[in-house]
């Protein structure tokens, strides 16, 4: 996501901007709607060579890090903001207060005495900006207001980032959303959307996520959870669950399926099949939130 692809690149240019050698690996690649910050193309999906120290941001369990580093031990350093946190580095600096992971970043990377830069900045807002939708969730605070001012101080343009990010889409992209709101169902207090392979296929649409559309969901006045279930090609599905009201905590939700997330958003990586999987999430969403 936004939070990810922004810490990721915004710790990444700084140490590179230090001096220092550094491969940014992000399992599934960016997704079109993040290449235009720059440094984008230097993220790789796998790595290629050795490394000295290895960093994790944005990934509150070991397995959010993807296949390429099965073979990795724990990193030497996890940062994160989520609070379902495994604490799975051997140093973990966990901030769930902040609203996102670029948040702290943007907080402690001068402490250690990088530097922000425009581009730097321009990765840190994405990410801030995404994670709230906006400045939409209900976590947001002032504090992450004054940091969107410090990096908007560093010179870059947050209604082009808030464009860019959360509001344009590929046509792909709109036609793969035309299917999901095709399919939208609400019961419970819930409201969710189904995206399939066929439905991927259809639109052209190249990326194994929902393409934003739990943020249009997020929307739909009455309800009390959104969730978008995508189906995988490796008989997995992708689920996201977003709180609709400021009382709901998704968190719990996402855990039981050995996902992870906060209050106000989770998501979880489930084996099984697309009608197996829903009608057991959305079973459990209702009773451990008790929506009956």
């Amino acid at each position: 996501d936004g939070d990810a692809i922004g810490s990721l690149l915004g710790l990444g240019m700084a140490l590179q901007d230090a001096g220092k050698t550094v491969e940014m690996i992000l399992a599934d690649g960016v997704p079109s709607s993040f290449k235009f910050l720059e440094g984008s193309g230097l993220i790789k999906k796998e790595p290629t060579g050795g490394h000295d120290i290895f960093i994790t941001v944005d990934c509150a369990d070991f397995k959010r890090t993807g296949k390429v580093f099965e073979n990795f031990g724990p990193p030497d350093i996890n940062i994160d903001h989520h609070k379902t946190n495994e604490n799975f580095g051997k140093l973990n600096l966990i901030e769930a207060e902040e609203v996102a992971t670029a948040a702290i970043l943007t907080n402690r990377l001068p402490e250690w005495g990088f530097k922000i830069t425009k581009p730097i900045a321009a990765a840190l807002l994405t990410g801030i900006i995404t994670d709230t939708l906006g400045f939409r969730t209900s976590n947001i605070t002032p504090e992450a207001l004054r940091q969107a001012a410090t990096l908007m101080e560093s010179g870059v343009d947050l209604p082009e980032i808030y464009m860019q990010s959360l509001v344009r889409k590929s046509f792909p992209a709109a036609k793969y959303w035309g299917a999901g709101l095709s399919s939208l169902e609400s019961k419970n207090g819930i409201v969710w959307g189904t995206l399939t392979l066929d439905d991927r296929k259809a639109a052209g649409y190249g990326g194994n996520d929902d393409a934003d559309l739990i943020n249009m969901i997020s929307a739909i006045d009455g309800n009390k959870v959104g969730m978008v279930f995508v189906e995988q090609s490796n008989n997995h599905v992708k689920i996201s669950w977003r709180a609709l009201q400021p009382n709901i905590d998704v968190s719990p939700i996402a855990k039981h399926f050995k996902g992870g997330g906060h209050a106000a958003a989770a998501g979880a990586d489930i084996e099984g099949s697309l009608d197996v999987i829903q009608k057991e999430a959305l079973a459990k969403t209702r009773e451990i939130l008790d929506l009956q």
